[in-house]
């Protein structure tokens, strides 16, 4: 989710859902090492529960960015061992580090001596031209002897040559069962499925099946409210905001992210897809697009659009609050520590 999951997409989602395992976007170990580092991982407290997502391939680098990180109250720290992107291959890590089991756990090994929190591992079920039912379970199996405490894994292969990062998420065939067999054979190692899941039905159906958690993804980006709105029922919880007062909750952190220096356009870009198929959501988001991206844009941008939206779904005498939880959304963890 390079570019995708920052701190304000983080905090919409966390109005959203008050226990869903929220996760960072992948912060290279080196940029910790040389570069802003309070830039790189400030986060909000209301954040949490946030993992932090590392790509990496050096263990002596990802160990040091795991102690420089300690300052920062982290619930986790995950290795991705599945981002597929060109930029990633070129730093050998990400997806192809599935090619070197025995340098993934080297990693795994000096980041859990440096770590005061979990450490977790993302990653697919292979990689080109790779058997998934051979390579994931001794890619697994390894992680399970190195103490991992969770692993994610995309139900798709990666393929690293002949298809964009983009095409990667859409075209290798999901392979969902192949997950949930892992579970089976595993059956003390905690493991979360991604990929293709975008509802909250989806979510119970694979955790009646076993599976200790889902991640949900792109839908979580394009449907906030569809995605997360009532995830919280996964934990007994009958949270489920409505979105015009997750819209207005995110009215004081933009006038603080603002008034700091920074641009409306970083606060709003999550916030397009808040009311997804409702009534005024294409004028939201015309709205937001033209004028949050000018220069100077202030806050009453963001408040004109909500007392907009507001006012059309009064007209037509509907509810901005998301559905119900048995048929909708999705998150990242079906049963993850309180």
């Amino acid at each position: 989710m390079l570019d995708v999951t920052d701190r304000h997409c983080r905090r919409l989602h966390r109005l959203l859902s008050r226990r869903a395992l929220l996760y960072t976007e992948m912060v290279v170990a080196d940029a910790i090492l040389h570069g802003p580092r309070a830039r790189l991982l400030d986060f909000a407290t209301v954040e949490r529960p946030v993992a932090l997502q590392l790509g990496g391939s050096d263990p002596g680098g990802l160990a040091r960015a795991v102690r420089l990180a300690r300052p920062w109250p982290y619930d986790q720290i995950n290795l991705n061992c599945g981002c597929p992107s060109d930029r990633v291959q070129s730093g050998r890590f990400g997806a192809v580090l599935m090619r070197e089991p025995a340098l993934v756990a080297d990693c795994i090994r000096a980041m859990q001596d440096a770590a005061e929190v979990p450490v977790t591992v993302k990653c697919r079920i292979g990689v080109d031209e790779d058997d998934p039912a051979e390579v994931l379970p001794r890619f697994l199996e390894m992680l399970a002897r190195e103490g991992v405490a969770h692993v994610v894994v995309h139900a798709r292969k990666a393929w690293l040559r002949g298809l964009s990062p983009k095409e990667n998420r859409e075209i290798p065939p999901l392979d969902h069962e192949l997950v949930l067999s892992m579970k089976a054979r595993f059956p003390d190692l905690p493991l979360s499925l991604n990929g293709g899941v975008t509802t909250l039905a989806q979510v119970r159906t694979l955790l009646a099946r076993g599976i200790d958690g889902v991640m949900i993804g792109r839908a979580a980006w394009h449907d906030p409210a569809g995605v997360l709105a009532g995830a919280d029922s996964l934990w007994g919880e009958g949270h489920v905001p409505s979105r015009l007062a997750v819209a207005r909750g995110m009215l004081d952190h933009a006038r603080a992210h603002v008034a700091a220096g920074g641009r409306l356009i970083e606060v709003i870009r999550p916030m397009l897809g808040l009311f997804h198929g409702c009534p005024g959501a294409r004028a939201w988001r015309q709205t937001l697009s033209a004028e949050g991206t000018a220069a100077g844009a202030g806050v009453d941008v963001l408040a004109r659009a909500i007392d907009a939206i507001a006012a059309v779904q009064e007209v037509a005498g509907t509810s901005s609050r998301a559905p119900s939880p048995p048929g909708d959304g999705g998150v990242r963890t079906g049963r993850p520590p309180a």
